[in-house]
């Protein structure tokens, strides 16, 4: 069975989908909750931001049940910054709470600017960083 569609009724078609999507906004719009700010958090990223010449971009990165990190990565210099807030709504919320940050991804420019400082890869390393010698692997036998 074939159906032919002329172009009035496409035009019915279309004028409906815009109706029902403008009243699907309305109705998200009107049952989303506000979302409490952290302040600590929003007081935190404005003070990076004023170390770091006023804008940074901040990646939203989810981390399971821990929550969003918040990296930030700042226009003078590219140096890296990170907050954890609960979840992805409280993460946008604080994004659009301060002025001069803007969100971004992981992509080339980005990444190409960013400047991690020794301190921070040691940081990041724990316990391993102040290790002076490291067990042998269980599969160096294989490997050898």
């Amino acid at each position: 069975m074939i159906l032919r569609m002329t172009e009035e009724d496409t035009a019915v078609q279309t004028e409906d989908s815009v109706q029902a999507a403008d009243a699907s906004q309305e109705g998200a719009s009107m049952a989303e909750p506000s979302v409490k700010v952290p302040s600590d958090v929003v007081g935190s990223i404005r003070g990076f931001l004023k170390k770091q010449g006023g804008s940074a971009t901040a990646v939203l990165q989810p981390v399971g049940e821990a929550g969003v990190r918040i990296t930030l990565v700042g226009e003078d210099g590219g140096l890296l910054g990170d907050r954890m807030v609960d979840d992805m709504t409280t993460a946008k919320a604080v994004v659009d709470s301060v002025d001069g940050l803007e969100v971004g991804e992981w992509d080339r420019e980005l990444t190409s600017v960013a400047n991690v400082r020794p301190a921070h890869w040691r940081k990041m390393a724990g316990w391993v960083a102040k290790q002076k010698r490291f067990p042998q692997a269980r599969n160096s036998r294989i490997l050898d």
